[in-house]
């Protein structure tokens, strides 16, 4: 939840200082704003934030308690707005293993988020309902970077073609719930979502997995599993003779 009041804040109970270095900025084709220090990186992109704190524990508790709070300081002390993230705003996960990706559920909540790194001096990544910091930011020179990221941003929403529908084998099946199932492996990913599921006309994204969950030796027949965002599991088979698809307790068989 989201607060802008004015408050004070007890220094003296965090565990990290201010990251001293500079903000910089990145372009296409994956526009992003960040800091970097010698133990710590924070990186803002179009929809979504990593965090690579000190030590890979602390990826780890961010992830378990799935809660982080974001909090703004005007001259170090003073805290003028914060955002709490949890499981009903936020999806967060360890990526490329070691950072901390935040996806926002509101785009306006993000948009908060970077309005305020832009308009404050000092951001503090701590414990959700502690004083224990993960770590904490200088925000100068912020402003300048975020504005670029916004206006790369919108550029790339301008020239991105509509994402047409998944073509190809189309699977049919479930239980109660009647389902039709189609998935696109993209040829040009910029990043690790290299696939798209669409489940009876509604698209996510979607990673790929080409190991049968740590089996060494693969199930026959197996393909490519679809790692959803909304962390549903796609499980994808193929023979000479069939196609079908496992998602939940259901089969699914090609059905065009």
């Amino acid at each position: 939840m989201k607060n802008t009041f004015w408050s004070a804040c007890l220094m003296c109970c965090l565990s990290a200082a201010p990251a001293l270095a500079e903000w910089g900025f990145s372009g296409s084709p994956l526009p992003n704003a960040f800091i970097q220090t010698n133990n710590m990186t924070l990186e803002l992109q179009c929809d979504r934030i990593r965090f690579a704190p000190a030590g890979y524990e602390d990826s780890q508790d961010i992830v378990r308690k799935n809660g982080l709070s974001f909090r703004f300081l005007i001259n170090g002390s003073q805290e003028v707005a914060a955002f709490q993230m949890g499981r009903e705003n936020s999806f967060v996960q360890i990526v490329d293993n070691y950072p901390v990706e935040i996806q926002f559920s509101d785009k306006a909540d993000y948009a908060f988020v970077l309005d305020q790194i832009a308009a404050n001096a000092t951001l503090n990544l701590s414990m959700v309902d502690q004083d224990v910091s993960y770590g904490i930011f200088d925000l100068k020179g912020s402003g300048t970077a975020i504005q670029s990221l916004r206006a790369e941003c919108r550029a790339l929403d301008q020239t991105s073609a509509p994402m047409e529908a998944p073509e190809g084998v189309v699977y049919c099946g479930g239980g109660g719930v009647k389902r039709q199932i189609e998935f696109v492996i993209l040829d040009d990913a910029n990043d690790e979502w290299d696939a798209r599921v669409t489940v009876n006309g509604e698209t996510q994204r979607a990673m790929t997995s080409y190991s049968y969950f740590g089996n060494s030796e693969l199930v026959k027949d197996f393909v490519v599993a679809l790692l959803a965002e909304d962390r549903a599991e796609f499980l994808i088979f193929r023979n000479q003779r069939k196609n079908w698809l496992e998602f939940g307790d259901y089969r699914y068989d090609q059905c065009n």
